[in-house]
Protein backbone atom coordinates (compact mmCIF):
# COMPACT_ATOMS: atom_id res chain seq x y z
CA UNK A 1 0.00 0.00 0.00
CA UNK A 2 1.51 3.41 -0.94
CA UNK A 3 1.91 5.80 2.17
CA UNK A 4 -1.83 8.07 2.23
CA UNK A 5 -1.92 11.58 3.43
CA UNK A 6 -4.80 10.08 5.46
CA UNK A 7 -2.72 8.41 8.31
CA UNK A 8 -1.28 9.27 11.34
CA UNK A 9 0.95 7.23 14.62
CA UNK A 10 -0.83 7.45 17.90
CA UNK A 11 1.38 5.54 20.06
CA UNK A 12 1.88 1.98 19.35
CA UNK A 13 -0.62 2.87 16.12
CA UNK A 14 -0.95 3.51 12.45
CA UNK A 15 -4.45 4.72 11.60
CA UNK A 16 -5.12 4.87 8.45
CA UNK A 17 -8.54 6.58 6.75
CA UNK A 18 -8.65 4.76 3.29
CA UNK A 19 -11.35 6.54 2.11
CA UNK A 20 -11.99 10.22 3.19
CA UNK A 21 -14.71 11.51 4.65
CA UNK A 22 -16.28 8.10 6.14
CA UNK A 23 -16.18 7.34 9.92
CA UNK A 24 -14.21 3.74 8.69
CA UNK A 25 -10.62 3.62 9.70
CA UNK A 26 -7.94 0.89 9.71
CA UNK A 27 -5.62 0.69 12.86
CA UNK A 28 -2.63 -1.61 12.39
CA UNK A 29 -0.78 -2.58 16.01
CA UNK A 30 1.99 -5.67 16.06
CA UNK A 31 0.61 -8.79 18.22
CA UNK A 32 2.95 -9.66 21.43
CA UNK A 33 4.13 -12.91 21.85
CA UNK A 34 4.19 -14.59 25.14
CA UNK A 35 7.60 -12.75 25.15
CA UNK A 36 8.82 -9.66 26.78
CA UNK A 37 8.94 -6.99 23.91
CA UNK A 38 8.94 -9.46 21.50
CA UNK A 39 6.47 -9.28 18.40
CA UNK A 40 5.06 -11.87 16.17
CA UNK A 41 2.68 -10.34 13.63
CA UNK A 42 0.32 -7.45 12.73
CA UNK A 43 -2.95 -6.80 13.48
CA UNK A 44 -5.76 -5.11 11.65
CA UNK A 45 -8.24 -3.79 13.33
CA UNK A 46 -11.46 -1.68 11.80
CA UNK A 47 -12.58 1.14 14.06
CA UNK A 48 -15.99 2.98 13.48
CA UNK A 49 -15.77 6.77 14.84
CA UNK A 50 -19.29 6.07 16.75
CA UNK A 51 -19.04 2.43 17.56
CA UNK A 52 -15.61 1.32 18.19
CA UNK A 53 -14.00 -1.74 17.03
CA UNK A 54 -16.28 -3.68 13.75
CA UNK A 55 -13.80 -6.09 12.79
CA UNK A 56 -10.15 -7.14 13.38
CA UNK A 57 -7.55 -10.00 12.06
CA UNK A 58 -3.90 -11.55 13.02
CA UNK A 59 -1.58 -11.96 10.57
CA UNK A 60 1.17 -14.04 11.49
CA UNK A 61 4.79 -13.41 10.85
CA UNK A 62 5.23 -17.07 10.21
CA UNK A 63 2.11 -17.31 8.20
CA UNK A 64 3.35 -14.57 5.73
CA UNK A 65 7.02 -15.54 5.24
CA UNK A 66 7.80 -11.84 6.65
CA UNK A 67 11.03 -13.49 8.86
CA UNK A 68 11.73 -16.79 6.72
CA UNK A 69 14.87 -15.86 4.94
CA UNK A 70 16.36 -14.07 7.59
CA UNK A 71 15.63 -16.83 10.14
CA UNK A 72 17.23 -19.41 7.42
CA UNK A 73 20.48 -17.24 6.92
CA UNK A 74 20.66 -17.28 10.75
CA UNK A 75 19.88 -20.89 11.14
CA UNK A 76 17.28 -19.99 13.90
CA UNK A 77 15.14 -23.01 14.68
CA UNK A 78 11.55 -23.40 14.30
CA UNK A 79 9.44 -22.84 17.88
CA UNK A 80 12.39 -20.60 19.66
CA UNK A 81 11.52 -17.07 20.50
CA UNK A 82 13.52 -15.63 17.99
CA UNK A 83 11.65 -17.78 15.15
CA UNK A 84 9.49 -15.61 12.86
CA UNK A 85 9.34 -12.80 15.48
CA UNK A 86 10.93 -9.56 16.43
CA UNK A 87 11.96 -7.86 19.53
CA UNK A 88 12.85 -4.13 20.74
CA UNK A 89 16.77 -5.66 21.41
CA UNK A 90 18.37 -4.38 18.17
CA UNK A 91 21.68 -2.99 16.93
CA UNK A 92 21.91 0.17 17.07
CA UNK A 93 20.84 2.49 14.45
CA UNK A 94 18.87 -0.31 12.44
CA UNK A 95 15.35 -0.76 13.11
CA UNK A 96 14.23 -3.86 14.98
CA UNK A 97 12.23 -5.63 11.84
CA UNK A 98 15.44 -5.38 9.79
CA UNK A 99 15.35 -8.86 7.20
CA UNK A 100 11.50 -8.73 6.94
CA UNK A 101 10.26 -9.33 3.75
CA UNK A 102 6.64 -7.73 3.71
CA UNK A 103 5.28 -8.86 0.34
CA UNK A 104 3.09 -11.25 1.79
CA UNK A 105 2.01 -9.14 4.40
CA UNK A 106 1.24 -6.40 2.06
CA UNK A 107 -1.42 -8.69 -0.16
CA UNK A 108 -3.03 -9.71 2.83
CA UNK A 109 -3.56 -5.97 4.22
CA UNK A 110 -4.95 -5.38 0.51
CA UNK A 111 -7.09 -8.30 1.01
CA UNK A 112 -8.63 -7.52 4.41
CA UNK A 113 -8.89 -4.00 3.45
CA UNK A 114 -10.56 -4.76 0.13
CA UNK A 115 -13.64 -5.81 1.76
CA UNK A 116 -14.11 -2.85 3.66
CA UNK A 117 -12.67 -0.05 1.44
CA UNK A 118 -13.63 -1.54 -1.89
CA UNK A 119 -11.46 0.40 -4.49
CA UNK A 120 -8.92 2.17 -2.06
CA UNK A 121 -6.13 0.94 -3.20
CA UNK A 122 -6.97 0.64 -7.03
CA UNK A 123 -3.85 2.32 -7.82
CA UNK A 124 -2.05 0.97 -5.99
CA UNK A 125 1.72 -1.09 -7.63
CA UNK A 126 2.09 -4.18 -7.98
CA UNK A 127 3.69 -6.24 -4.91
CA UNK A 128 7.72 -6.72 -6.12
CA UNK A 129 9.75 -9.83 -5.50
CA UNK A 130 12.02 -9.52 -2.31
CA UNK A 131 15.67 -9.03 -3.30
CA UNK A 132 18.76 -8.49 -1.06
CA UNK A 133 20.29 -5.70 -3.53
CA UNK A 134 19.83 -4.03 -6.54
CA UNK A 135 22.13 -4.10 -9.08
CA UNK A 136 22.09 -1.19 -11.42
CA UNK A 137 22.36 -1.42 -15.24
CA UNK A 138 25.29 -0.87 -17.46
CA UNK A 139 24.61 2.43 -19.49
CA UNK A 140 24.05 1.51 -23.22
CA UNK A 141 27.00 3.36 -25.19
CA UNK A 142 25.80 6.22 -26.66
CA UNK A 143 24.72 6.10 -30.25
CA UNK A 144 26.91 7.86 -32.53
CA UNK A 145 25.62 11.06 -35.21
CA UNK A 146 28.64 10.25 -37.98
CA UNK A 147 27.83 8.60 -40.96
CA UNK A 148 25.06 8.95 -43.47
CA UNK A 149 21.36 8.70 -42.39
CA UNK A 150 19.72 5.98 -44.39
Amino acid sequence: MPPLPRQHRRGQHLLRRPIPDTLLRLRIDFTKTIHADTYGGLRLALVHSDRGEIDSVALSFVDHGTFHRRDEAHNTRVNTKQYGTFSTYHRPGRPPWEGAVTTGLRDAIEQYTAVWFPGAWAASPPSRPACRTAHPAPARPSARASGRAR
